[in-house]
């Protein structure tokens, strides 16, 4: 795995150190010597409730009615009790529950059974945890805790009593002069775009908070220039990140409107970029491609996003900032990383994944990394974010990126990345014929002396994908001992079946109503076990072709994956994979 050089180690301590202050200064603005300073006067009136874009399933307010809570894939049974005296399952289960998301579901239900239970929960909640708790009062999910109260306040607050619309409204300023004290000191950046977002709400909703507005608002705005790239990408490189934010910074924008106040210009101008960039990772069937924590697509989430796009346009080929490239002829995707780890604040959830492609066609994906696990596990979140979990190469089963797995680092960051690679020169060569691009990453150099080059071509008429892997020495680089054998995996999307060819060298893929061959050279060619990570059941098995060789034996590979015509036939032979497990680096 990639070396941390002194300087990484430098930065990485610099890093832990910024959050200890952070952590000292959050603790100190939420203890009771500081309370004063979240004010005690509070909003005597909301004059709006903000959209909510997130898609409600109705039928899980019976599920909640019974006391079955499921979050993050996990199920909470509450035999009677309130879910929060009830211990959480996992962390992503606590976030979401302390989050309130879940009040779309009883919203849409619509009966008064799920509008009492929604109030009687949220008296649960702010009897038990009013005050100050570490799980419940994470900067983070106060904020989607802010905005989900705010945006479903109608259920909530309507035809109540008059001491609890106004303890529902003491509790919410409380929360966000909270906010106002600690969203500095939130490390990760998607975190801190959130709270600012939560301030922003309450300004526009809150009676009398004009003040709070403006300089939430500007706040917002310095904040969306810092994340959101110039061709619209986040700063974690995350397509995810995107659909969250959006979900959010599109209703903001509404509620400028409603207010007839002029958004700040940072947020229209960020959205603007943001909208395409959902149409650059999409695929032909409209999945999201996989790269840096992306996992399973919400058909519905891209929908109503794709909706509020009205350039319509065929999406940029080249994210320069973000740091991936698009290849799009006929009805053939293919979309690659050719972008370095993201700043380290910013790369808990980054994948070791350069040089790594998806492809598809109109019959659906065929190339795909593992992506993303739709529950949190950590050994499936550990595997997910491995080289070997890419369509890419790997040198000695090692992954070009180092991640804080242990110790005071993870302790103090989380899993965010510590070294990998440090250059990745891109070059787009677009042709008459064809198009694609030439990259390469250092994130071997440190280790092993070599520089891995990917070249990716795809044809006029979108039926072949030409690709050439190299493992150059790097400059003045020093050539390890170690062994420099390499697997080029690619990994296939569930659906897709192989078979042998007559030839040597070849594989047939079968996709619905098409055929693709691949090809290659200069390597051994073998069907291996995988899995798809992203699946709403849980991991599920696949395959992965895998190219095998040595470094300095064949320094070059090259492959190709090429559709057949309709109606054409290949002479194919039952092809079983050679038993091996799907192996992961530690």
């Amino acid at each position: 795995m990639a070396s941390a050089s002194a300087s990484d180690r430098l930065r990485l301590t610099a890093a832990v150190t910024a959050s200890m202050f952070r952590g000292f200064a959050a603790r100190l603005q939420a203890s009771q010597a500081m309370r004063w300073r979240w004010g005690t006067q509070g909003a005597q009136r909301l004059l709006l409730a903000p959209p909510d874009l997130r898609t409600p399933d109705p039928t899980l307010a019976g599920d909640m009615y019974a006391g079955r809570f499921l979050f993050a894939g996990h199920l909470m049974e509450t035999a009677g009790r309130s879910p929060f005296e009830t211990p959480a399952p996992s962390e992503a289960f606590s976030d979401a529950l302390h989050g309130f998301g879940w009040l779309r579901h009883l919203r849409a239900a619509d009966t008064e059974t799920s509008r009492a239970l929604a109030r009687s929960l949220i008296a649960d909640w702010m009897d038990q945890h009013g005050h100050y708790r570490p799980a419940s009062w994470k900067p983070q999910v106060t904020a989607r805790r802010v905005i989900s109260w705010l945006s479903h306040s109608p259920m909530i607050l309507a035809d109540v009593e008059r001491p609890f619309f106004r303890r529902v409204l003491k509790m919410l300023t409380h929360q966000v002069r909270y906010l106002q004290a600690t969203t500095n000191e939130a490390a990760d950046p998607s975190a801190k775009l959130t709270c600012l977002s939560a301030m922003t709400f309450a300004g526009l909703a809150f009676q009398g908070w004009a003040l709070h507005q403006r300089r939430a608002g500007r706040w917002l705005g310095d904040e969306l220039d810092r994340q959101i790239l110039l061709d619209g990408g986040h700063i974690s490189r995350n397509p995810d990140a995107l659909i969250d934010h959006l979900l959010d910074l599109l209703p903001l924008r509404q509620c400028y409107v409603a207010r007839e106040l002029e958004p700040p210009v940072e947020l229209t101008r960020a959205i603007d970029r943001m909208l395409p960039m959902i149409r650059f990772f999409r695929h032909t069937e409209g999945n999201l491609a996989q790269f840096n924590g992306m996992g399973l697509t919400r058909p519905e989430r891209i929908a109503t996003l794709l909706a509020y796009d009205e350039s319509r346009g065929d999406p940029m080929s080249n994210a320069v900032y973000s740091g991936f490239q698009r290849l799009q002829a006929g009805d053939t995707v293919a979309i690659a990383d050719t972008g370095g780890p993201p700043p380290l604040n910013a790369s808990s959830r980054a994948h070791a994944g350069c040089l790594s492609f998806e492809l598809s066609s109109k019959a659906g994906r065929l190339i795909i990394n593992c992506g993303a696990p739709v529950r949190a596990m950590e050994s499936w979140d550990r595997a997910a974010r491995s080289t070997a979990a890419h369509s890419t190469a790997v040198i000695d089963d090692t992954s070009s990126c180092r991640f804080a797995a242990t110790g005071w680092a993870r302790a103090r960051l989380g899993p965010v990345i510590v070294a990998g690679p440090r250059k990745v020169d891109v070059s787009r060569e677009d042709g008459a014929a064809e198009r694609g691009f030439r990259a390469s990453h250092d994130g071997y150099a440190a280790d092993y002396g070599l520089i891995h080059e990917r070249m990716l071509s795809l044809s006029d008429d979108g039926a072949m994908l030409s690709g050439e892997d190299g493992f150059l020495p790097a400059p003045g680089g020093r050539t390890s001992s170690q062994n420099q054998s390499f697997a080029i995996r690619f990994h296939l999307a569930p659906g897709v079946t192989t078979s042998a060819s007559s030839r040597q060298g070849r594989i047939v893929l079968t996709l619905v109503h098409e055929t693709w061959v691949m090809e290659a050279e200069g390597a051994d060619i073998t069907v291996e076990e995988s899995v798809y990570l992203s699946s709403l059941n849980g991991p599920r098995a696949t395959d992965q072709i895998v190219l095998r060789g040595d470094c300095a034996v064949q320094p070059h590979i090259r492959w190709r994956f090429r559709r057949l015509p309709a109606g054409s036939a290949e002479e194919t032979a039952p092809l079983e994979t050679d038993g091996e497990t799907f192996l992961l680096p530690e």
